[in-house]
């Protein structure tokens, strides 16, 4: 479970509990015909700009946010350059025996591929072509959320307005005007929270996730072609170690040496 993304929510709803408990009674903020204005409004944008199965597809979405299943990009470089031995000592053959006990099926793909000789430029090809299909279910996914964050907001002044309109009627009646400007300006706020504190973050740690695993894509696929290409297993390593930063590359060659 992401921690990050459960702290971050969890603080900022605090944060702003304490604040508004500090000074006022919590009540005072709560308006269910705004919370309808602003919720309704942004899902209903989404269902214009959308289709239904990725309007449903919501609750997913957000799982990936807290749960993920990103591996080390070390551990992986370090599994593939195991292969690369496997095939420099055994042959590309051997590596038949070992795809059953590979989890990502992803590397099990592009190995089989090779075993079975598949000519290079088609594995590649498949493999980029798998990618970019990743790329663009995750970028649906992130573009959700951005889509909710950029109308919320928008919503909420449209509530706002509603309250205003609702409140220049009953100017009459002084005494009405504090409460309602209050409800009005209600809607704003709920606005700048849910674009600010769920729905803009959930699309920058979707971003986040989407490059890590095109990362990890992209090793898999360096990996594969060297290991079909016969390359040395030293240098099978030099070349994935260049998707690391340089402070992972030195800790890997001084955990080596040791």
């Amino acid at each position: 479970m992401d921690i990050a993304t459960l702290i971050g929510l969890i603080s900022g709803v605090a944060l702003m509990l304490w604040a508004i408990m500090g000074k006022s009674d919590i009540g005072a903020f709560i308006d269910y015909g705004s919370v309808a204005i602003v919720i309704g409004g942004a899902v209903s944008a989404a269902l214009i700009s959308f289709p239904l199965r990725n309007i449903m597809a919501i609750a997913r979405i957000v799982k990936n946010c807290f749960f993920s299943k990103t591996r080390d990009t070390g551990s992986l470089i370090t599994e593939m350059v195991k292969f690369a031995e496997v095939a420099r000592r055994d042959g590309i053959l051997a590596l038949e025996n070992v795809t059953a006990d590979i989890d990502d099926p992803f590397i099990v793909s592009g190995i089989q591929m090779a075993v079975d000789g598949t000519d290079p430029d088609l594995i590649e090809a498949i493999m980029v072509s798998d990618l970019e299909s990743v790329e663009a279910r995750h970028s649906e996914g992130k573009a959700l959320f951005d889509n909710i964050g950029k109308f919320a907001p928008a919503f909420g002044m449209i509530g706002t307005l509603i309250g205003l309109v609702i409140m220049l009627q009953n100017m009459a009646d002084p005494s009405k005007i504090g409460p309602a400007m209050a409800v009005a300006l209600l809607t704003t706020l709920y606005g700048a929270l849910l674009a600010n504190l769920f729905a803009l973050p959930m699309a920058e740690k979707l971003g986040r996730r989407s490059r890590e695993e095109v990362l990890l894509k992209m090793i898999v696929i360096k990996g594969v072609m060297a290991i079909q290409s016969g390359d040395n297993p030293r240098i099978v390593e030099q070349k994935l170690k260049t998707f690391l930063p340089n402070r992972m590359r030195e800790s890997g060659a001084e955990a080596q040496a040791a």
